[in-house]
């Protein structure tokens, strides 16, 4: 660094990034945000296809149940909605028959409860694809297959009476095994029914139904499936609806579930699946692996004007000490060599200052410590002296 390096005034230059820039920088993010959100809204356009008032008696939706309802006031049997846990244990007995609409949803505790209160009711309980996290619990002794029905319409393939009347049905999903006596196993897939009907001790009997399709309103006048709900429903004067729900406030606290607990372990497996994949990405990313490799620069630079750039930023943040500390490591870098010392003590006082000493006249020697190896300046003006100076003893040392 000279001094009219130093010294020179730059005009204020910003190092603020500008728009342009930015852009540059964050488009891909941008571009990414952008690519999920019309995932997202086309997800969700499909999606919403009318699965609005799912299995609900109200509900006239495809997906709903209002049809099957209808059809069962026709033949003289009514319909009641609950929406709490406390409303459906209130209203099981013997000339009632509880449907309950989605099991899963209930907490272990909620389903010890409700299965006290049918085990003692002695009326029918249709509980309407259940899957592993409830159908042990509401129907001890029955478990949910690992994997679902390859085939949606089934054949009865049984003896109970409701299910050789009504013939084929839309009754292909949850597959069930188990081990409890006294129970009808019909429309199998693959060895496994998808409907059970288990008669329990105390009087009544209790159906797990593998799929909800025979209750909708798109399917209802498919194959014998109107046949097979109404005679499922039908068999008491009255059919209390009960939709569970994650807001019931009668649920006991004791027994909520965690969010992680309501996701299905499909989700943790993706998740841990995607975590592989970006570690997969970072090091494939990932650059430095190895030693470092010489690039030729995109465009060359002068030294002049790398040095000038580094001036102006120490003058811009007033770091006279690494300034001061550049210029006098330089110094003794290139002093080193000219007085016999080694490069890797020419930071060391005490072997190169002798070696200078022995080169400079006698009035230099005095301050050579100071100027090789003393405190940073004070001010700018310090700092131009310092230079100077430093170029004047390497003049002299290199003077023949």
């Amino acid at each position: 660094m000279t001094a009219d390096a130093t010294m020179h005034t730059p005009p204020p230059t910003s190092v603020s990034p500008t728009a342009r820039q930015v852009w540059t920088r964050t488009r891909g993010i941008v571009l990414a945000l952008v690519v999920l959100l019309a995932a997202a809204a086309v997800i969700a356009a499909l999606r919403s296809d009318g699965r609005h008032g799912m299995l609900d008696p109200r509900s006239a939706d495809p997906y709903g149940s209002r049809a099957v309802a209808a059809l069962l006031d026709e033949h003289g049997v009514t319909t009641r909605v609950v929406t709490t846990l406390d409303e459906a244990r209130a209203a099981a007995d013997p000339d009632t028959t509880l449907l309950v609409a989605t099991p899963d949803l209930l907490t272990r505790d909620q389903q010890n409860l409700l299965r006290t209160a049918i085990d003692s009711a002695g009326g029918r309980t249709v509980l309407v694809a259940p899957g592993a996290p409830s159908a042990g619990g509401l129907v001890p002794g029955v478990t949910a297959a690992r994997t679902r029905s390859t085939r949606t319409t089934l054949d009865p393939a049984c003896a109970f009476p409701a299910a050789r009347r009504a013939g084929d049905a839309d009754t292909g999903g949850i597959r069930y095994s188990t081990t409890a006596p006294a129970t009808d196993s019909c429309y199998p897939d693959d060895g496994l029914p998808t409907l059970l009907r288990l008669a329990r001790p105390r009087g009544g009997d209790t159906v797990v139904l593998g799929s909800p399709d025979i209750l909708l309103n798109k399917h209802l006048g498919d194959h014998g499936n109107a046949s097979l709900a109404l005679q499922l429903l039908g068999s008491r004067p009255h059919l209390v609806w009960y939709l569970p729900s994650l807001a019931d406030d009668t649920a006991p606290r004791t027994g909520q579930r965690s969010f992680f607990d309501l996701l299905p372990s499909g989700w943790l497996w993706a998740a841990l699946q995607l975590f592989l994949a970006a570690a997969v990405a970072a090091l494939w990313r990932a650059r430095r692996l190895g030693p470092l490799v010489p690039e030729r620069l995109p465009v060359a630079i002068r030294a002049s004007e790398t040095t000038e750039g580094r001036a102006r930023l120490y003058r811009t943040f007033h770091t006279r000490d690494r300034a001061a500390a550049a210029l006098r490591s330089a110094t003794r870098i290139r002093l080193a060599p000219l007085v016999g010392v080694p490069a890797a003590q020419a930071h060391t006082p005490e072997t190169l200052l002798p070696a200078l000493s022995a080169r400079l006249a006698a009035e230099r020697r005095a301050a050579l410590n100071d100027l090789l190896f003393g405190p940073p300046p004070g001010d700018d003006a310090a700092l131009v002296l310092l230079a100077d100076r430093l170029d004047a003893v390497e003049r002299e040392v290199r003077r023949p």
